[in-house]
């Protein structure tokens, strides 16, 4: 036993000393490419606390705040459409119980007049425009912007759809894919593997098992991204689950394990960034960029804009 200990507690020692190292100068073990942009302010659903989401009104909008990232989600049509749209039912949108694929796009309802804010509960946001929007629409009219692209389900003919679109208006470098499943991202990786992508629920798991085992300095990270939610939300404006308990020991939890900042400081040398949504008050501004974020997601992006302003070369 003890010649056991004697081999043992150096090497552990060595390999403990060589993790934190790694950790902390990751660029000695690997040459991250630049990245194409860094999204300081990502405007979720288009940025639905200030105008009706997915509209091209919200796009505007958010572009004149001058978001760096719009992110949105995607559908198909009846007739095959890529249509922007965070629900595949429109009964919370518009108040119509169909699903968008069971519709032509000239077919689907205006939005309502008003749509609570999902991550601002008791919030309400308005707009002049109701009309739903195709994908191609958002890239004629801003062809430059960066946009993520989630998608949620595994449909094949919209995942080529979305990636042919992508390569006609040579954006590959500036949209990202995103999905939660990792089965869904293997099939959007090999639609357009020129897209850059973004961890899905598993493989944040997986670098999270990495980093607390002293690992994660030592293997590959080929996504891009991390949009990752911040703990602290949760029980104010993000509820995962439908019992309070839950969410409170979630809060905990996920707090404990998620806000490290030698992780995130690690990821972003690494050549991933970070972007913590969906944050919609000041407080939280300041949580994910003290933490290292590349940059927050949020329904305001006139509040954010107007944060980033005061805060330039600080944040």
């Amino acid at each position: 036993m003890s010649s056991l200990l004697y081999y043992a507690l150096p090497a552990l020692g060595s390999y403990a000393l060589l993790s934190i190292l790694f950790l902390r100068r990751p660029r000695l073990l690997h040459a991250p490419p630049a990245p194409a942009f860094r999204p300081r302010l990502a405007a979720h659903r288009s940025g639905s606390g200030e105008r009706l989401e997915n509209t091209m009104e919200a796009l505007e909008n958010s572009m004149a705040q001058r978001a760096d990232l719009i992110e949105l989600d995607c559908h198909l049509t009846r007739d095959r459409v890529v249509v922007v749209s965070h629900d595949e039912n429109l009964s919370r949108q518009s108040g119509v119980n169909r699903d968008v694929g069971s519709l032509d796009f000239e077919e689907l309802p205006l939005y309502k007049e008003e749509l609570e804010v999902y991550f601002s509960p008791g919030q309400f946001a308005h707009g002049t425009d109701r009309h739903m929007v195709r994908l191609v629409d958002m890239f004629q009219r801003f062809p430059r912007v960066p946009m993520v692209v989630e998608i949620k389900g595994e449909n094949e003919e919209l995942i080529h759809k979305v990636a042919d679109l992508v390569r006609h208006f040579d954006r590959s470098e500036i949209t990202i894919w995103a999905s939660e499943k990792s089965s869904v991202m293997k099939k959007c990786k090999a639609a357009n593997p020129e897209m850059p992508t973004s961890l899905t629920v598993s493989r944040v798991v997986w670098v999270l098992l990495l980093y607390y085992l002293g690992l994660l300095p030592f293997v590959p990270i080929p996504e891009k991204f991390l949009l990752c939610f911040l703990p602290t939300i949760i029980n104010r404006t993000y509820f995962p689950f439908s019992c309070p308990a839950l969410n409170k020991l979630a809060a905990v939890a996920f707090k404990w394990i998620i806000m490290r900042k030698s992780l995130i400081q690690h990821l972003e040398q690494r050549g991933v960034q970070v972007v913590f949504w969906c944050l919609n008050e000041e407080s939280d501004f300041e949580t994910a960029f003290s933490l290292g974020a590349t940059g927050v997601m949020t329904d305001y992006p006139t509040a954010l804009r107007h944060y980033l302003d005061r805060h330039r070369g600080t944040s």
